[in-house]
């Protein structure tokens, strides 16, 4: 393993938005079974603190190759296109326009059937989503247009985060 190496090098995996979760797990359990500090406890402090930070290295790498809007916005900075999430908070007037529908739709609703359909909604619009981003990103490789579909994609998921969150407090 190489230190400057990028997560999907690291994971020995191509550098693409489609990945396969099980391939992702396997090479994670394979990696932090090769660096786990307790193998080089015979080698001294030194040589466990180095594998400490490998480990900490492999996590990190998995974390963000599991999670589709990480790996998205990685993809996106390896390409020199860096999202800038707080910065550039600029969208099409469609999308807000929809931001705001939801919004409303989950203020007014009142029961688990309208909660239950608004979710249902958010998610549905997620997956055409992020099926969208992987074309951008694996066909088209157009980093600047996936990072705009990231950052459309994060108010989609915070968004459903809230409508989630509404539900569970309703089935308490």
């Amino acid at each position: 393993m190489k230190l400057d190496a990028n997560d999907f090098e690291l994971f020995g995996v191509a550098p693409r938005f489609e990945q396969e979760r099980a391939e992702l797990d396997a090479r994670w359990k394979a990696l932090q079974a090769e660096v786990h500090p307790d193998r080089f406890a015979a080698q001294g402090t030194a040589a466990q603190r180095v594998a400490m930070q490998w480990a900490v290295r492999v996590n990190e790498a998995y974390q963000r190759l599991k999670d589709p809007l990480k790996r998205a916005a990685y993809l996106c900075e390896l390409n020199g296109v860096p999202l800038q999430a707080e910065k550039n908070t600029a969208m099409p007037a469609n999308f807000l326009m929809q931001q705001m529908a939801w919004r409303e739709a989950l203020e007014e609703a009142r029961g688990e059937p309208e909660l239950g359909a608004l979710h249902d909604e958010v998610m549905a619009a997620r997956k055409q989503m992020l099926g969208q981003l992987a074309t951008t990103l694996d066909d088209q490789k157009d980093w600047h247009a996936a990072a705009q579909q990231v950052r459309a994609l994060m108010f989609v998921e915070r968004f459903a985060h809230d409508v989630e969150q509404r539900l569970d407090a309703l089935g308490q």
